[in-house]
């Protein structure tokens, strides 16, 4: 067992693994993460599918199986996927039953449907249908079009993590869905209980885009901010969260059984050499939440990770200032969220193409 990963998880940091294959899975690999490191949680996208199915010969026979049924390449992408996820849930089993959040595994929507909220919705009922496990999660993205396809989700009874979240103005809207859809869940009478979700809110991608504009600018004061933004980014939608929670609209939720959706940590894998390995997890650990880390991000912090209590409760003020000063040296906050989410669905839609490609390479 790692010290400091055991450490992480009793500061109430749930750990996940930011990676999944079938290889993982039948070698016994994830099951050994999970007794040794204290994973809880497995998190996957395309880009990490396409990876695997590439590396591995495990997936072959089941593609040739698929190629005589006449399977078409998105067919063949739904079963390699959910195959996979399906088989994690199981590994982590254990942990959903001894855990009223943990033990979960999520699948993406299609990407090519991050604005399309009809298709969505109906990619979340298929996969939430095939894999057909009470400790999956649909992930699907918090752009504009997402946003009325979670509140169905949940509606329905699909639990959901909700990806590609990068401003608290964004986040506040998130939250505002799963209400809607735990409120409209509760009128068709299905239990609140059985319905997970977590929010996903991107961290490394804010630094890196903050300090090309920093750098950019070349001022001392704007040079002094580097590496700063991501986590008060963080620290700012943690208050939002708190407020929530404490909302008379939660409260009444929370009274009929329903769970909090919990903010999850992502893109905790540093960018810059420069910054510590495990920046983004030693300054947001923060009890009920949850931390998805890239393998890399993880053997790192359990050989040289530091666990110096709350990092993230009333460090909201501290944060708006942060905020403020990267304003005033110029930085257009408002076109850097515009950014991020653009081009974060462009490369949701891009590793969805590659992972085409790759299975199409499978295929012969």
């Amino acid at each position: 067992m790692s010290d400091r990963l055991k450490a992480l998880a009793d500061a109430g940091v749930s750990i996940w693994l930011d990676d999944l294959s079938r290889e993982r899975i039948e070698t016994g690999n994830l099951a050994d993460l999970v007794a040794e490191k204290s994973v809880v949680g497995v998190t996957t996208n395309p880009t990490i599918f396409a990876s695997a199915i590439s590396d591995g010969e495990r997936y072959d026979e089941q593609v040739r199986s698929l190629i005589k049924e006449g399977a078409d390449v998105d067919k063949v992408i739904f079963e390699l996927t959910t195959e996979d996820v399906r088989n994690a849930c199981d590994v982590l089993a254990t942990v959903a039953d001894g855990s009223s959040s943990d033990g979960r595994v999520s699948i993406e929507v299609e990407p090519i449907l991050a604005n399309d909220t009809d298709g969505t919705i109906a990619s979340a009922k298929a996969l939430w249908s095939a894999v057909d496990r009470p400790n999956a999660l649909i992930k699907i993205p918090a752009t504009l079009e997402g946003l009325p396809a979670i509140t169905a989700a949940i509606a329905e009874g699909i639990s959901v993590n909700v990806t590609l979240i990068f401003s608290t103005e964004r986040y506040r809207t998130v939250m505002h869905a799963y209400l809607s859809g735990l409120e409209q869940a509760k009128d068709n009478g299905l239990d609140l209980a059985q319905i997970q979700s977590v929010a996903s809110f991107f961290v490394s991608r804010v630094d890196t885009e903050i300090d090309k504009r920093l750098d950019a600018i070349g001022s001392d004061e704007a040079l002094a901010l580097r590496g700063k933004a991501a986590v008060a980014n963080a620290r700012l939608a943690y208050a939002a969260f708190e407020e929530v929670i404490a909302s008379d609209r939660w409260q009444a939720l929370a009274a009929a059984g329903a769970k909090q959706q919990r903010p999850l940590w992502a893109s905790t894998g540093v960018k810059n050499p420069d910054y510590s390995d495990t920046l983004y997890v030693t300054d947001l650990v923060v009890s009920g939440t949850v931390n998805t880390m890239p393998e890399k991000t993880m053997e790192a912090f359990a050989d040289h990770g530091e666990v110096k209590g709350d990092q993230v409760s009333g460090r909201a003020q501290e944060a708006k200032a942060l905020f403020d000063q990267l304003s005033e040296v110029g930085v257009d906050l408002d076109d850097v969220f515009l950014v991020l989410e653009t081009e974060g669905v462009d490369k949701f839609k891009k590793s969805w193409l590659e992972l085409v490609e790759t299975v199409k390479g499978q295929m012969g």
